[in-house]
């Protein structure tokens, strides 16, 4: 897991967003509301296909308008079987971590497939692969 996550404004435009991915090294962001609760992710993936390939402007766009229902997350104190079973039921390849209301982190593919060995890497590629 990556901690020390930080996260962007509903209201920040993409553009911002983008600009904060890449000063972090990241491909996703969390978007977090006015009381600083988890409201949903924004991935590059986000960026390129809803903003750009539509032909909107990132600078005002906002990132809290990309927002699709309610964020997939896992608990803090979740193990790496139960983050794998959620990242493949709702084909995502990042999770917030919340411990109660606060967001304490990240937990990437990557960080799944260093905790687990060699069959269930393939597995959790596989169905995060497959339609």
């Amino acid at each position: 897991m990556s901690t020390g996550v930080s996260c962007v404004s509903t209201r920040d435009t993409v553009m911002d967003a983008a600009r904060k991915m890449a000063s972090e090294s990241v491909g996703a962001l969390p978007i977090c509301g006015e009381d600083g609760r988890l409201k949903g992710m924004l991935t590059d993936r986000d960026i390129v296909v809803k903003v750009l390939a539509q032909g909107k402007d990132p600078q005002t766009v906002s990132a809290g308008e990309l927002m699709q229902g309610e964020a997939v997350t896992i608990g803090a104190d979740d193990d790496a079987a139960e983050i794998m079973r959620t990242m493949a039921g709702h084909k995502v390849r990042r999770l917030p971590v919340i411990d109660g209301h606060d967001l304490v982190g990240v937990v990437a593919q990557a960080d799944v497939a260093r905790a687990l060995d060699h069959p269930q890497v393939g597995q959790l590629m596989e169905a995060l692969s497959n339609d």
